[in-house]
């Protein structure tokens, strides 16, 4: 009965969370869907990619990774170029699309801080860990899922991510060091 309660409570919280993210970003970028996704993969995780990769990251199919390209292209925000191998597009943002990527960024920074104000500093640490624990054990069960053919929902877990308030490059980054621990053990 705990871990019925307790499970029940987490999906309760993770839609709550998930909803105001969604209305935040959208709110930030002036775009809805896969658009706020798109606009910060590009500015950090994807700069110089395809749009196959970018569609990959945020969750699309083909057809829908292009029509949001459109949209961003056509919005002044993000803009194609010649790929390395003379046949694929590269994707950058503009100036503005990077300056969009940013407010996208701090109004999904600004929605999780106020989610967390109600813990005091000693509740966040221990929830930071939680937090760490749980998002390795998912990007254990994504790779599993992958591994098995499968293709998990909603694109990359770090598509709306800011690496630098995650300490990627520190190696602090669970998702990124739960990969790096999975492709040790698999190589």
């Amino acid at each position: 009965m705990a871990d019925d309660r307790a499970a029940n409570v987490l999906g309760a919280f993770a839609l709550a969370v998930s909803d105001a993210l969604e209305a935040a970003t959208a709110e930030a970028a002036g775009h809805t869907g896969a658009g706020p996704a798109a606009l910060v993969a590009l500015s950090e995780l994807l700069a110089g990619r395809s749009v196959d990769d970018l569609r990959r990251a945020v969750g699309l199919t083909h057809s829908g990774g292009v029509r949001v390209v459109d949209r961003l292209v056509g919005d002044g925000l993000a803009e194609r170029r010649p790929g390395a191998d003379g046949r694929s597009v590269a994707l950058a943002l503009t100036p503005a699309g990077r300056r969009l990527a940013a407010g996208i960024r701090h109004a999904r920074q600004a929605t999780l801080q106020h989610v967390l104000d109600v813990l005091d500093d000693g509740e966040r640490a221990a929830f930071g860990d939680l937090l760490d624990k749980l998002v390795a054990g998912v990007v254990d069960r994504r790779l599993e899922a992958r591994a098995a053919g499968a293709t998990p929902p909603g694109g990359w877990l770090c598509r709306l991510c800011d690496p630098v308030a995650c300490e990627r490059a520190q190696g602090r980054c669970p998702a990124a060091g739960a990969a790096a621990g999975a492709e040790r053990s698999s190589g």
